[in-house]
């Protein structure tokens, strides 16, 4: 059986930088580095009394998301696992639903998407 563990939270912001901002004079979080996207956005990662906090900006109209890009908040929250393939079988043998196919956007990060309660997206991801 797969193990898991919390990974991180994900909010989407329409100025990334400001919000970060805010984080580290307000909370003496840290900023671990910022990179462009794929699809061209700001991401920052960050950590927040030990915690793993990402910042993006949202999505444009001409953006595809699987999951509800189009808003500003809480975008997901991220689980690991230490073998995605065996842990995906498990949850669709569960009746859960996966709403992306598994994609790896950077070296040593495997990702999918499936709808958690309350159609919160849940990021299941494996790094290497």
């Amino acid at each position: 059986m797969s193990s898991y563990h919390f990974d991180h939270l994900h909010q989407v912001s329409p100025d990334p930088e400001k919000a970060a901002e805010f984080y580290v004079n307000i909370f003496n979080a840290k900023v671990l580095n910022k990179h462009s996207t794929p699809d061209g956005r700001l991401l920052i990662a960050m950590e927040l009394g030990g915690a793993p906090v990402s910042l993006i900006g949202p999505t444009t109209e001409d953006q595809v998301s699987p999951i509800p890009p189009k808003y500003y908040g809480l975008h997901h929250f991220g689980i690991k696992t230490d073998d995605l393939e065996t842990a995906i079988a498990e949850l669709k043998a569960k009746g859960v639903k996966f709403i992306q196919e598994i994609a790896e956007p950077i070296p040593g990060l495997k990702m999918t998407f499936l709808m958690g309660p309350d159609n919160v997206p849940i990021e299941l991801l494996q790094r290497s």
